[in-house]
């Protein structure tokens, strides 16, 4: 290996390990205080790097939500999709994905509420927010993957159904009349939804 390639590997392991420590300071900080009563000097000095690096990583505290959020959603993505690769009904495959999602958005309310809106409203060209909008992109992905066990549902079909479940869970994770609610309170809501989505006519006959 070259004296260059040297350089190169060790550089960008350096910038991981600052990565990896940013995240876990502002993970920490931000489950025991909530966004809002956190700075980014106080994320720096726990990360041990000044406030021009950690820019360099982040510009903002919502970047930085979205940098923490988004390593929870990819553990938790992952855990529904084993799950419902064990779960031979549709609906309850479906719940299967939703169910971490929600568990990883609900784990501190406000922060998960203000994960949603800087999605919403953030500038889709930084890094972190791109990848936000990736997850989603995933999420949906893999319930088209389950509706699709159903051979009578077209792919445009869906992918149309996946994305209006998606939106439930989005709205209902984020709708200022649910704070107060319950992870199962909301699962609860959202499955009924798309069984009403998904098995019109079951859901009319269980009324």
């Amino acid at each position: 290996m070259s004296l260059a390639s040297k350089s190169v590997g060790r550089r960008e392991r350096n910038k991981q390990e600052k990565l990896d420590r940013i995240t876990a300071a502002a993970r920490e900080l931000f489950s025991v205080h909530g966004v809002d009563e956190v700075t980014t000097q106080q994320i720096a000095d726990k990360a041990d790097i000044g406030t021009g690096t950690l820019f360099l990583y982040a510009k903002t505290k919502g970047e930085l939500l979205l940098l923490v959020q988004n390593s929870s959603y990819v553990d938790a993505l992952e855990r529904g999709r084993a799950a419902a690769g064990t779960t031979p009904d549709v609906l309850d495959a479906v719940m299967a994905i939703v169910r971490p999602v929600v568990e990883c958005n609900r784990t501190q309310i406000d922060n998960g509420r203000t994960y949603l809106r800087e999605m919403l409203f953030g500038d889709p060209e930084e890094p972190h927010h791109r990848d936000a909008l990736a997850l989603s992109a995933e999420t949906e992905e893999a319930i088209v993957a389950i509706l699709q066990r159903d051979k009578n549902v077209t792919e445009a079909e869906a992918t149309a159904q996946a994305h209006i479940i998606s939106a439930i869970m989005f709205v209902s994770m984020a709708a200022t009349v649910n704070i107060g609610s319950t992870v199962e309170d909301l699962l609860q809501g959202i499955r009924s939804q798309a069984e009403v989505l998904l098995d019109p006519k079951k859901s009319a006959a269980g009324r």
